[in-house]
């Protein structure tokens, strides 16, 4: 027997992608909801290749029932609604960034912390981190369990999907207008993104980083360990999908490149692709559409004792949103939920 699966915020870039992957892997649903905002509804989304879904008006959708919402409908509206499906039954796993630093709600990335998701039972509420967040811990699990890892400086180049369809429609029509010479007119971002890099995504704190930076910083202790040091820089680079990571660790012991190239392409989700030749490591555009977390570039860091530098890039839509929201509830029924009910 299946399961009644309710997708919030069908309608956006990530609410799309989790229903185009819970085709692609065959989630094991007997029916599944499209959810968004009373003016969506009545229109209709893809799932699969042949079938579609229409739209239901969230704020008159009763959840009781339902066993698993995937949500992904913004943070206000998450804030309102997941605790209501929650209470009426449902497990929610929620890809905003509202949850993600509550005590009582778990943080999990499956290849990194699957045993986490037991705490569901909480609040019956599960958080999915923040894609750049996401991509970086797949590649740091196996090294931590290495080596032990001490300090990281990340220094990310994210996409504008990352901001949104609205976003990436602004980088499409400024890099036209340059050609047309006509004048850049930021809308989404702050400054000019065709042609160039912003340091700045999301809001800035009282410390000079911003609520990014934060984000990894804190979620990355939350997820992997509270010991960890973490110094991020995040940037806004004009590419439309996939995230790039400069990624510089220093381990509690020393640890040699081909020690940590085995332990990486041991590891579930992440591939290795390192050769120090022309076209020898992946890009974003690359990635782009891959579930993988793609890892390059592992050198020696003289600068530090027992330190390693890297490149990694994922894609932000699948792997840093859709995909993980989908693999944890993939374990959530697998680990969690399969024997419960083979047993009834």
């Amino acid at each position: 027997m299946g399961y009644k699966v309710a997708v919030a915020g069908a309608t956006g870039n990530v609410g799309r992608e989790i229903l185009k992957i819970m085709a692609e892997r065959e989630f094991p649903a007997d029916e599944v909801i499209a959810l968004a905002s009373g003016r969506s509804a009545g229109r209709e989304v893809s799932f699969g290749e042949d079938q579609t879904l229409k739209i239901q008006d969230m704020s008159k959708f009763d959840f009781k029932g339902v066993d698993i919402v995937l949500s992904s409908p913004g943070g206000e509206v998450s804030a309102e609604y997941s605790p209501k499906a929650a209470k009426a039954g449902a497990v929610v796993i929620d890809n905003t960034s509202k949850f993600r630093m509550e005590p009582d709600v778990p943080l999990v990335v499956p290849e990194v912390n699957p045993e986490a998701i037991a705490e569901h039972t909480k609040r019956g509420i599960i958080a999915n981190p923040n894609c750049s967040t996401i991509q970086m811990l797949v590649a740091l699990k196996p090294l931590h369990d290495l080596a032990g890892i001490k300090r990281v400086v990340v220094s990310t180049y994210q996409s504008t999907s990352g901001s949104g369809k609205e976003a990436m429609d602004e980088l499409f029509n400024q890099t036209r207008g340059i050609y047309m010479n006509e004048p850049a007119r930021p809308q989404n971002f702050t400054k000019q993104i065709a042609f160039n890099a912003i340091p700045h995504i999301d809001s800035f704190l009282d410390d000079g980083s911003t609520k990014e930076e934060w984000k990894m910083v804190n979620e990355t202790k939350k997820i992997l360990s509270p010991d960890i040091r973490v110094a991020a820089t995040c940037v806004r680079i004009p590419v439309f999908i996939s995230h790039g990571e400069s990624i510089n660790v220093e381990f509690e012991r020393d640890v040699s490149e081909d020690a940590a190239r085995e332990a990486m392409r041991d590891f579930p989700g992440l591939t290795v692709v390192d050769h120090r030749a022309d076209e020898g490591y992946v890009t974003p555009v690359e990635a782009a559409g891959e579930d993988d977390v793609y890892v390059s570039r592992i050198r020696k860091d003289p600068t530090v004792d027992n330190g390693l530098a890297f490149w990694c890039v994922a894609d932000n839509l699948r792997k840093g949103a859709a995909l993980n929201t989908v693999q944890i509830a993939e374990t959530l029924i697998e680990r969690f939920w399969a024997k419960e009910r083979a047993n009834a």
